[in-house]
């Protein structure tokens, strides 16, 4: 198993989007910390996943797709979009992979590659948002349109 991090909107959000993927065993919702000066703390996720069902490319192409990857974001911002990393190997394919989505869409990607540093848990009744009632309001607004995205642009990797 491996981790990566993922911030760069609501982390109710961003933790609906991986727990909806083949591959992905674990998704812990919180705030996530890097080097200064990226060191406030920010919404995010720590995602651990099975590299032999799911890439970590596609893990990171998913992530940009699913939130405002080419916005602007400042170093303190709550809603700070990165791919948080865990050694010289995930920095590498993630870069590629927002390079790649740059190239693709034909804007700049704002999302960085930061080193991980911190993780702080979110509380409890926060956790698992997605999943203890997608019926919620803000889950059919915000949350459904990005599992729509994954169901029709990643089938094979949507879990039912």
């Amino acid at each position: 198993m491996e981790k990566i991090g993922f911030g760069g909107g609501c982390h109710w959000c961003t933790e609906g989007v991986f727990q909806a993927l083949r591959g992905v065993v674990q998704v812990d919702q919180g705030f996530l910390q890097s080097e200064p000066p990226w060191d406030a703390w920010a919404e995010g996720v720590i995602v651990t996943f099975d590299p032999a069902i799911i890439q970590l490319g596609i893990l990171a192409e998913i992530h940009l797709r699913t939130h405002s990857a080419s916005g602007t974001y400042s170093p303190e911002g709550r809603y700070r979009s990165a791919v948080y990393v865990f050694d010289d190997q995930q920095h590498d394919e993630a870069a590629r992979t927002i390079a790649q989505f740059a190239s693709d869409t034909g804007e700049p990607a704002r999302t960085a590659v930061l080193a991980f540093v911190g993780f702080r848990a979110s509380d409890e009744r926060y956790r698992n948002y997605y999943q203890t009632d997608p019926g919620r309001p803000f889950c059919r607004r915000y949350i459904d349109p990005k599992l729509a995205y994954i169901r029709q642009h990643f089938a094979d990797l949507a879990l039912p």
